[in-house]
């Protein structure tokens, strides 16, 4: 038996060392540059720069004097015989008018336009840190499924050396224990090509979700093997103190505030109802001569116009009692976004601290001695000392506690990356920027 394990012992070490190595010829995608492509491929950023522009052009127009008019016409000509000439009322008119929107309506509405404009600023503001938020998410998932393959497939080949080990066992002793032995590696390679497929099912998935994104080849795309070093920083002491003055500088609650100052503006030009609405008119008549030739003075009319908004109980009352009520009804929505904020910033804050601790318990205590007891039982086994069903329990403990570890580092990155975008623009909150941040 000893011969056969020092025949295959070169090749079992081989196959442990290819744990840790991971060579594909496959150019790779850096998150900092699938965050690049993401961005600047982003159609809703281009529908709000139009739109915004839309609204800026909407409030010169609304600051402006309506149209004058002019009115063209015939008055007081004789039916009988249609002469200008038969009667002296008789006259062709040219009249001009001018409408004065109510109160300070034109000024109201141009501002309310400039303030729903303004809030496409904040809006795209907010969009950009979600397209990160959302393009890193994709990428730390295929980023885990990928290593867990990677790691899975270099582990194969131990397994693969194990059951050669115990057939050659078996060959050699044709006891039962060793029949046993064979079995069992046997099964232990079945699972693992289960757990390949279903990871490739999970990678499959997540590079078409990424791919959506970055608009490249989702059948090659491959990310880099390692997670930028900015989304594994440790957070601050103060992270879980996320206040409500802190909140208040997000983009997207910026954007509510625009909003809310359009709809108080909105109040405003609803309480414009209730001054009248003006208008100046002028027209000139112009007369000809009397039948006995004698010239007959041209005429000129001017008028002012208004209306009087004098039963305003189901009108001008309840449109400002609405204007109020939608204003209300915002600031409201502002409050559950502060607080729904704040918790989750807290709650990511506390989800990284604790998978710190997990981390950091895996790194100097688990993974150690998983590779201790591994390593062990593997000697035991190839000394004739210890059980082959023990041996690959142990290989099969080790790798999972790798796999366990990678999850939780993807884990970890994306609760990181939530915190970043919770307090995005938060004065002294730590600064999480994906720019150049590849080794």
């Amino acid at each position: 038996m000893n011969n056969f394990l020092r025949i295959y012992k070169p090749a079992l070490i081989g196959a442990l060392l290819l744990t840790s190595l991971g060579i594909s010829a496959e150019p790779r995608l850096a998150l900092e540059d699938a965050i690049d492509i993401a961005i600047r491929g982003d159609p809703w950023s281009a529908q709000s720069t139009q739109l915004q522009k839309a609204l800026l052009d909407e409030s010169v127009v609304a600051g402006a004097l309506p149209d004058p008019r002019i009115t063209l016409g015939a008055a007081n000509l004789p039916t009988d015989t249609f002469d200008t000439r038969q009667e002296g009322m008789t006259q062709a008119t040219v009249g001009f008018s001018q409408r004065f929107p109510r109160g300070d309506s034109r000024y109201l509405a141009r501002d309310k336009k400039k303030e729903l404009a303004e809030s496409q600023s904040f809006q795209r503001e907010n969009r950009q840190e979600l397209v990160i938020r959302s393009v890193t998410y994709l990428w730390l998932e295929l980023w885990k499924t990928q290593e867990s393959v990677r790691l899975i497939e270099s582990n194969r080949g131990l397994f693969e050396q194990l059951a050669d080990v115990a057939e050659a066992g078996y060959t050699s002793t044709m006891n039962g224990s060793r029949q046993q032995d064979i079995i069992r590696a046997s099964l232990e390679l079945t699972r693992l090509d289960d757990r390949l497929t279903a990871l490739h099912s999970q990678m499959e998935t997540a590079q078409e979700e990424l791919g959506e994104w970055v608009g490249t080849d989702t059948f090659r795309l491959q990310v880099s093997e390692r997670i930028p070093p900015n989304l594994l920083a440790r957070l601050p002491y103060p992270a879980l103190d996320v206040s409500n003055n802190s909140v208040i500088t997000h983009a997207s609650i910026r954007a509510t505030d625009q909003l809310i100052d359009a709809g108080s503006i909105d109040v405003e030009l609803a309480r414009q109802a209730y001054k009248p609405e003006w208008t100046v008119s002028a027209q000139y008549g112009y007369r000809d001569q009397a039948p006995n030739g004698q010239d007959r003075a041209d005429l000129f009319s001017i008028g002012i116009g208004f209306d009087l908004p004098i039963f305003t109980g189901n009108r001008q009352d309840r449109t400002v009692s609405a204007a109020i009520a939608r204003v209300e009804a915002a600031k409201s929505d502002r409050m559950l976004q502060v607080r729904r904020i704040r918790a989750e910033g807290r709650a990511a804050a506390a989800r990284v601290n604790r998978l710190d601790e997990r981390i950091m318990l895996y790194q100097q205590t688990l993974l150690p001695q998983m590779a201790e007891q591994a390593n062990a039982a593997l000697s035991a086994y190839n000394n004739d000392d210890g059980d082959f069903a023990e041996a690959v329990r142990a290989r099969i403990a080790e790798l999972n506690t790798q796999v366990d570890f990678i999850q939780m580092t993807a884990e970890r990155a994306k609760n990181l990356a939530t915190f970043r975008y919770l307090t995005a623009g938060t004065a002294g909150s730590p600064s999480f920027s994906l720019n150049n941040s590849q080794d």
